[in-house]
């Protein structure tokens, strides 16, 4: 299957900021620096990466004068793999201050270790572009070649590696390695992280939960830790792009639930590699929870791609009432149901709630109209409250 990125460095770099470009490994981060590079040829141009000795001893140093003599003769300077590069943020304020002509690319595969370094000293200083595996609106098929390949995109995701490969187990040997990557070199190196056994214990403990909210203290008690320890897991592997943190949306009724979250996987071939799951989707008991998995994600996507600045919420009371997401975007709430097959109607008590919200249900027959067209598009998912019945969809199944 062909894909392309409808996301760019062009239509994001601006004079005077320089641009982060941030997303797990292996989401094609470098390609997409090296493309922008190659269409700049005529400019004269810096590229280093971020384990190049001399480059961390020179943004160390903080020596203002020899960091800006190194900056002078370039247009553009861009460090692939910034986060290894200690205290680059302050360098690189240091560049975009004297120098706010030049065009300043840094990438990270660690939004923890790369927002710590930039976040402050960059402050009004700088754009972030966020690469996800690849969202359906970039896969250059037709909507019947997509349907087709939507249970192998819900077993082994959309990593660019995976999708290149047709054999199933290629595509799981990369899985693999992926995880082992992530797990047990980037996620470890971090002080934060030491034991990998706690970790691969909190991770697949988290891989059965999806669409479920989750209470630390209960995956704690499940993997031997204690809740706060659970919780720092989860916030460096939300940080390094491997799970999606969601929180409940609530106007501080009594009966809504407002301090739980649900987690997601950013992409479900990591997930499923995790919990060592492959089996086709006939074998499998999870697939409304891929599926809800699939959805978030693809809004999630869209959203970016987009620039739409949408947020991202679930919904429930104590009393069982629940909407799988929630989005607001511009103002405008829409209640989102995910069904693998069939459709659903919107909670009354959501709808008595919030009267004015849309409704819709996205399942594996109406997917492309609900989420690829408004990808491409960017037009608005169809307000099922407004559709009669009969057009609507099947009874739940």
């Amino acid at each position: 299957m062909q894909f392309h990125r409808l996301q760019s460095i062009e239509e994001n770099i601006k004079q005077g900021r320089a641009l982060i470009v941030y997303g797990p490994r292996r989401t094609g981060k470098t390609t997409l620096l090296k493309e922008y590079l190659k269409k700049n040829a005529h400019r004269k141009t810096f590229l280093a990466s971020g384990d190049d000795i001399r480059l961390r001893a020179l943004f160390s140093s903080q020596i203002r004068d020899d960091i800006l003599k190194f900056a002078a003769p370039f247009e553009i300077v861009a460090i692939d793999e910034a986060q290894q590069v200690p205290l680059i943020g302050l360098g690189v304020k240091m560049i975009v201050d004297e120098y706010p002509e030049k065009e300043i690319i840094l990438t990270g595969s660690s939004s923890f270790d790369l927002s710590q370094q930039v976040g402050e000293p960059l402050t009004g200083r700088h754009f972030t572009l966020t690469l996800f595996p690849f969202a359906q609106s970039e896969m250059d098929a037709s909507e019947f070649e997509l349907k087709n390949a939507l249970p192998d995109l819900l077993i082994h995701g959309s990593y660019p590696e995976v999708l290149k490969e047709r054999d199933a187990h290629t595509k799981e040997k990369i899985l693999n390695e992926l995880v082992s990557s992530y797990l047990f070199k980037d996620i470890l190196a971090l002080d934060k992280v030491r034991s990998p056994d706690s970790l691969l214990n909190v991770v697949r403990a988290l891989a059965f939960q999806i669409g479920s909210e989750v209470s630390l203290n209960e995956i704690g008690r499940l993997t031997s830790l204690d809740g706060k320890t659970v919780g720092r897991y989860l916030d460096v592997m939300e940080k390094m792009f491997v799970i999606k943190k969601v929180r409940a949306y609530s106007r501080n009724l009594r009966n809504e639930i407002s301090r739980k979250a649900k987690y997601y996987f950013v992409d479900l071939g990591v997930r499923n590699a995790l919990i060592g799951q492959f089996n086709p989707l006939h074998l499998r008991n999870d697939v409304g929870q891929l599926w809800e998995n699939f959805v978030f994600m693809e809004l999630v996507k869209q959203s970016g791609i987009a620039e739409d600045f949408a947020t991202f919420y679930f919904w429930r009371t104590h009393a069982g009432h629940e909407v799988d997401i929630v989005r607001e975007k511009s103002g405008v709430l829409t209640a989102i149901e995910c069904k693998w097959s069939g459709s659903a109607r919107a909670p009354a008590l959501w709808r008595e709630t919030y009267p004015a919200a849309r409704f819709a249900v996205v399942n594996r027959e109406n997917y492309t109209d609900m989420l690829l067209h408004e990808q491409a598009k960017h037009t608005e998912l169809p307000d099922q409250n407004k559709i009669p019945p009969h057009k609507a969809g099947r009874n739940p199944s």
